[in-house]
């Protein structure tokens, strides 16, 4: 019964290991005023001149707003569309 008990809780542990990370990650959207170019790069479509010329941008214009990205060179509406919410906004900083 111990055993059984054991094999239990280690299941579910495991099961928690390997599905918690991806949720967090998930979860988490990259702050576009801040990120570096390799998480920039881990956006659908945005390749590493693109993530440069994003973090280029935001050097002059701080992001106001994720909509302001179609005004980096190499992004139109239809690469925005594709990772616009894995992106965001914050101008705490």
């Amino acid at each position: 019964m111990k055993t059984l008990k054991n094999l239990y809780v280690f299941l579910l542990l495991l099961t928690f290991l390997t599905v918690a990370p991806a949720t967090l990650f998930a979860a988490g959207k990259v702050n576009i005023n801040t990120a570096t170019v390799a998480e920039l790069t881990q956006l659908s479509g945005v390749g590493e001149k693109t993530a440069e010329a994003i973090i280029a941008y935001r050097a002059e214009h701080k992001f106001k707003s994720v909509s302001e990205l179609v005004n980096v060179k190499g992004i139109g509406d239809k690469t925005l569309a594709k990772f616009k919410d894995q992106v965001t906004v914050d101008n705490k900083n």
